[in-house]
Formats: C-alpha cells, sequence, structure tokens
C-alpha cells in the first residue's frame, strides 16, 4: 500500500467525505483513492479492468506517458499490468488513468463492482464502499431514470 498519498488525492477525500450526495461524488477520484489503499494484487487487477480499452496512443499520452513502459515490443494485444509495475504506478497516475476512462469507455468504470465484489478487503474500505455506493447509484439511476 501507498502510505505516502499526494495532496490531490488526500484534498479528494476530504471533499468526498464532506459530501452529503454520493451522486457529487467523482467516480475518478474514488477510483484513485481506492488504488492508493489497495494492495499490489488488487491495484493489479484493478488497473488491467481499466486499461482495456486503452489502445497504445493513449498508453503514451495519459498521466504524461505513465503507462507507455505497458507497450508490447510486438505486435499491439492490449497492456497488461504485471504485479512489479503497480509499484511505480501512483494513485494520480490512476486518477487521470481513470479520467481518459470516464471519457472513452465510461462502461468500464459501471462494471468496477464486478471487479471489486470479489475483494471483501477492497469493498471494507472507505474509497471502496464509496465508489460501490456511486456505481450503483448511478447504475439505478439509469434502469429507473425519474
Amino acid at each position: 500500500m501507498n502510505t505516502m498519498s499526494t495532496p490531490p488525492i488526500d484534498d479528494a477525500r476530504s471533499a468526498i467525505g464532506t459530501s452529503a450526495n454520493a451522486n457529487v461524488a467523482n467516480v475518478p477520484v474514488l477510483v484513485a483513492a481506492l488504488y492508493d489503499e489497495a494492495p499490489a494484487p488488487l491495484r493489479q487487477r484493478l488497473l488491467n479492468h481499466l486499461l482495456r480499452p486503452v489502445g497504445p496512443l493513449a498508453l503514451a499520452a495519459v498521466a504524461a506517458g505513465a503507462f507507455a513502459r505497458l507497450l508490447p515490443p510486438g505486435r499491439w494485444s492490449g497492456a497488461q499490468v504485471q504485479l512489479d509495475d503497480v509499484l511505480s504506478i501512483g494513485p494520480d497516475q490512476v486518477l487521470d488513468l481513470a479520467f481518459y476512462v470516464e471519457q472513452k469507455a465510461p462502461e468500464m468504470l459501471w462494471r468496477l463492482p464486478d471487479v471489486l465484489s470479489s475483494s471483501p478487503l477492497l469493498v471494507g474500505t472507505l474509497s471502496g464502499a464509496l465508489l460501490l455506493m456511486v456505481l450503483r447509484s448511478r447504475a439505478a439511476k439509469q434502469r429507473d431514470p425519474r
């Protein structure tokens, strides 16, 4: 786990914590905060999920190129994060990635409850619980848009 959170993530956690309305919570900020709290194997699973819709050009551009090292040397088949990669990817970079995914393929964010539900440890964190609450609330509103 990253014990040295960066100020933007800390500021985001403060803003989320004081928000009375879960619908105003920023999903990418919650994803980054969750990443910051997660152990390495769960970070790896989260990153591999978020990177599915990301192409080679975006890997080189998102988060100032932080994910460019994940480009395979041969033919493009998708980025794959290894366990040792999560040690060099910080929550601010995941925040940038989550913002990109929210714009390009928001359905990947809406599928995060499936990814997270297999880990009681992640769901038990404040960020994980808030993220699940926000995503489920948004899914319910999409089903019943009253």
